[in-house]
């Protein structure tokens, strides 16, 4: 599809955060042009981030802290997609969450009973606070019985630094221990794009889900029936697109060329 009609038919844009959005503290040249051009348009943004380490109101502060201040409508994560897939489905069911204690408030806070003791579900997520024990105790749930969930399938973290283990390396470890596999939540799956259109009012087919990974922000709106548009500033690169069997829609170098062309159609 050609670069501008995409925007043109985009209603609303669900955002990567890091490597998208910014990197580590600092905003991307030309993102924030893109969120006032999408306004200027009438159009709507939405950031998602796989990312369950922390809190959305974490994400809104360190937003703010960078000129950049939303409201919590303008944020969703993995969790929230998980909290809301749990009281969904396995509404009054206990829950050993291996996670940070920042997730572990926002499933208190959203009714989700949580336990030390033998679980009806284990949910694994980002947890930048994992022991040996927690990993152990974990494995042991499983293998007694408890449904295995994961926010997300994330490997590999970026940072400033380099890639750090995610959630699909924790998974992994499990998996090899109990020989069971997780059911994944967050991007790229559908409970994610179906959390956020009922949450935002939107059709799918006008939803565009934006950012620099090809397997996880392209493949959630290509696989899901809305559109994926990949930002080339973060871990894809060009010539990776040929030998991935998710294709974008659309292909632009930055948020920032994706801004300058919605504020040229917006003079024409």
């Amino acid at each position: 599809m050609d670069k501008k009609e995409l925007l043109r038919t985009t209603k609303l844009f669900v955002l990567d955060m890091d490597g998208t959005f910014y990197l580590g503290n600092r905003i991307l040249p030309g993102a924030a042009d893109f969120l006032r051009a999408v306004r200027a348009a009438g159009k709507e943004y939405l950031f998602f981030t796989n990312n369950s380490s922390r809190s959305p109101e974490e994400y809104i502060r360190k937003l703010a802290g960078m000129g950049c201040p939303i409201a919590r409508s303008q944020i969703m994560t993995s969790g929230d997609v998980t909290i809301r897939y749990l009281k969904t489905h396995f509404a009054g069911k206990t829950v050993y969450l291996m996670g940070t204690p920042p997730l572990e408030e926002s499933f208190r806070a959203a009714g989700i009973p949580l336990t030390q003791g033998q679980p009806d579900i284990v949910v694994v997520a980002f947890d930048t606070t994992l022991t040996y024990e927690k990993l152990s105790h974990a494995c042991t749930c499983i293998r007694n019985g408890a449904l295995f969930l994961a926010t997300h399938l994330d490997i590999n973290c970026p940072t400033e630094t380099g890639f750090i283990p995610d959630c699909g390396s924790f998974c992994a470890a499990i998996g090899l221990s109990t020989g069971k596999k997780p059911k994944y939540l967050g991007k790229p799956f559908a409970e994610t794009v179906e959390m956020v259109l009922d949450q935002t009012g939107f059709v799918r087919e006008s939803v565009a889900f934006v950012g620099d990974r090809l397997y996880t922000d392209v493949a959630t709106g290509v696989n899901n029936g809305a559109k994926g548009i990949l930002v080339l500033t973060g871990e894809t690169h060009l010539e990776d697109v040929g030998a991935s069997a998710v294709k974008p829609d659309g292909i632009y170098a930055s948020l920032g060329e994706m801004g300058e062309l919605l504020a040229q159609m917006a003079q024409s």
